[in-house]
């Protein structure tokens, strides 16, 4: 096929590159399009005769960027679509399907660049639908947050937001921004705190007035999950729990669900400790559920307040399903 013939199609794929990341150099992108840097700059110039904002800049340090647009991307949603989009893109990755989340917020910060200025209020007002269906007891956040904090995770840019944080009270921050993460339907952000010196997690429901510091940072290297997982696993709360388990180690860390994880420590191969720590005595009382499952087990050490609601539920649940005398 002739370069002329394929120019529909490549348009269309060096759009999608220009919408992917910030900033392109015209030699990465002649090399993802196969063509010549000529080429690409020819390209770059049929786009902007189609009304969409590329600059660039020259030099060695130049390259072509897509600013906000005036129209939509070449999906050719209307405005009611393009909204229905962004709630789709926000609860995706709650609705357990596993790979959602990371392409679906980068997919949400595409849209979010390119969305017209006459949208982006009613971007801001997605969190409205999607509290239609909420997941109880869990707090919902605001799509244009995400949005904001999406786009800086990809452009590795520093963002600054007001924190209303549960002890402090609230404090503007101003970090690099790493990844988004959701754990038992709650979004959290993983990013440096160049003031602390160290990684630090923010719930995005307590995240307010977020937008880009427009300076560029380098990444840093982390495990994003294993970082949030860990941080609940060692993170001590008011409400403790310790069991010694006649199951396997594998398997009692199979019943771990949600934001309780446990310390598991193997006593043989079939008998292991574990450890819960949680802000509620309620979340301690479903691991206690799971973990009698699988066996017997004794109870080596709990907080007051779980002790005694295990011990009453424990006894309405004997009662409840205690035999009825004379009964088959």
């Amino acid at each position: 096929m002739s370069a002329r013939k394929d120019m529909p199609g490549r348009l269309l794929r060096l759009l999608s590159l220009l919408q992917s990341r910030r900033e392109w150099s015209g030699h990465e992108l002649a090399d993802r399009l196969g063509v010549t840097e000529r080429t690409v700059r020819r390209d770059v110039e049929r786009l902007r005769a189609l009304d969409y904002p590329v600059t660039g800049t020259t030099g060695t340090t130049g390259g072509y960027r897509l600013g906000p647009g005036t129209r939509l991307p070449p999906l050719l949603l209307d405005d009611d679509e393009a909204v229905a989009v962004a709630v789709g893109l926000v609860g995706a990755p709650g609705g357990g399907v596993s790979g959602l989340a990371d392409s679906s917020m980068s997919a949400l910060a595409k849209l979010e660049q390119v969305l017209p200025a006459r949208l982006r209020p009613q971007l801001a007002a997605v969190g409205s639908a999607a509290e239609a269906i909420p997941r109880p007891g869990v707090p919902q956040v605001d799509p244009s947050v995400l949005a904001v904090l999406a786009r800086c995770c990809r452009n590795h840019e520093i963002v600054a937001f007001d924190y209303h944080g549960r002890q402090r009270g609230t404090t503007r921050r101003r970090v690099e921004p790493h990844q988004l993460l959701t754990l038992a339907g709650r979004w959290y952000l993983i990013a440096f705190d160049p003031e602390r010196d160290d990684w630090r997690i923010f719930r995005v429901d307590r995240i307010s007035s977020a937008g880009p510091a427009l300076h560029r940072f380098t990444p840093r290297v982390l495990d994003g999950p294993s970082y949030l997982l860990e941080s609940f696993v060692s993170a001590q709360y008011e409400h403790s729990l310790e069991l010694t388990v006649e199951a396997s180690a594998d398997a009692v860390t199979s019943t771990f669900e949600g934001l309780v994880r446990g310390v598991v420590e193997p006593l043989g191969p079939s008998s292991c400790t574990v450890r819960f720590s949680a802000d509620s005595p309620a979340l301690l009382l479903t691991q206690v559920a799971a973990v009698a499952a699988l066996g017997p087990f004794t109870v080596d050490r709990a907080s007051p307040e779980t002790a005694a609601l295990v011990r009453d539920a424990g006894q309405r649940l004997a009662e409840a399903f205690a035999p009825v005398p004379g009964g088959h």
